[in-house]
C-alpha cells in the first residue's frame, strides 16, 4: 500500500469517527426512554437521533448499569451526549442546551399506608427516602440529601416502588409523569400516589460533554431544537411515547 493511499484511509477513519456521536441514555424513566428488551425508545433517544441526524451525525446509543455512569463517562468523554438536568456540578462537564427539551415536575411518591408530612423540603429529613444513582433534583435537595444521609441508592426504579410498598422507605422523588406511568402496572401500586406538591420544577435538557467535539456547535444545537419545539414534534414523540410503553405493557401481560 502506497504512503497516500494509507494516508487518505487514516482521514477517512478519523472522518467516521468524528460523524459518530456517542449518546448515552439508562432506560428506566417511561416515557422519556425505556427499553423494550430490544432497544432504547422514548422521547430522549428520539429527540437525539433527529436532531445529530440532521447535523449529519450518526448516533450511537450507550447503555450503561446505571445513570451516575453515564454522566461520569460523559464528564471523561467517552460519550458525547446525555439528557439531563443541568446543574452547577455537571455544568463543570457538560455544556446544555438553551432551548429545553421538556419541562418536568418532580413529585414525591409515598406509600398512602404510611403517610407522612410534607410542606417544605425540610420536612423530607425526617423520612427516608429512595433514589437512583447519579438522580440530582435541584441544589437544595442535594444540600438536604448530603447534610442528612437519608438516602438509599439503588439502580432500579422496581428496587425502589418495592421498597416504599414494603414500607422500607418512606418517599420515591421522581418526575410526575413518569412515576405516575410506572404505577400504573405495578403489582399494589394503588397503594402509591404522589403527592400534590411538586418537590421542584425543573428541564430536560441536551448536554454534551465539554471533552467533545460537539461542545462548539452549541449555536446549530439550539436552532434546532427550537424547530422542534415550534413544530410540535417533541410534544407529539412524547405522546407516541407514552401510548408505545402502555401498549408493550398490555402485551406483556
Amino acid at each position: 500500500m502506497s504512503r497516500w493511499a494509507w494516508l487518505l484511509m487514516l482521514l477517512a477513519g478519523n472522518a467516521l469517527a468524528v460523524d459518530r456521536v456517542r449518546y448515552c441514555d439508562y432506560p428506566v424513566y417511561p416515557p422519556i426512554s425505556w427499553s423494550d428488551g430490544q432497544q432504547v425508545r422514548g422521547l430522549a433517544p428520539t429527540v437525539v437521533k433527529t436532531l445529530f441526524g440532521r447535523l449529519g451525525y450518526e448516533v450511537e446509543v450507550v447503555v450503561l448499569g446505571n445513570w451516575k455512569r453515564c454522566l461520569l463517562d460523559a464528564a471523561e468523554g467517552r460519550v458525547d451526549v446525555v439528557l439531563a438536568y443541568s446543574s452547577v456540578q455537571r455544568e463543570q462537564s457538560l455544556v446544555f442546551a438553551a432551548v429545553p427539551v421538556l419541562r418536568e415536575e418532580v413529585a414525591l411518591f409515598v406509600n398512602r399506608q404510611h403517610p407522612l408530612r410534607f410542606e417544605r423540603l425540610e420536612d423530607l429529613a425526617n423520612y427516608r427516602g429512595g433514589l437512583l444513582f447519579g438522580e440530582s433534583y435541584g441544589a437544595d435537595f442535594d444540600r438536604m440529601v448530603a447534610l442528612h444521609h437519608n438516602i438509599e441508592w439503588v439502580s432500579d426504579s422496581r428496587q425502589n416502588f418495592g421498597k416504599l410498598l414494603r414500607g422500607r422507605i418512606d418517599f420515591i422523588t421522581q418526575e410526575r409523569r413518569t412515576g405516575q406511568l410506572y404505577v400504573e402496572n405495578l403489582p399494589g401500586g394503588q397503594d402509591i400516589v404522589a403527592l400534590p406538591n411538586a418537590l421542584s420544577v425543573d428541564y430536560l435538557r441536551v448536554g454534551v460533554s465539554r471533552r467533545s467535539p460537539l461542545a462548539s456547535d452549541m449555536p446549530r444545537i439550539n436552532a434546532l431544537l427550537q424547530q422542534l419545539v415550534d413544530a410540535g414534534d417533541i410534544e407529539r414523540w412524547l405522546d407516541q411515547s407514552e401510548v408505545a410503553y402502555r401498549d408493550m405493557i398490555k402485551e406483556g401481560r
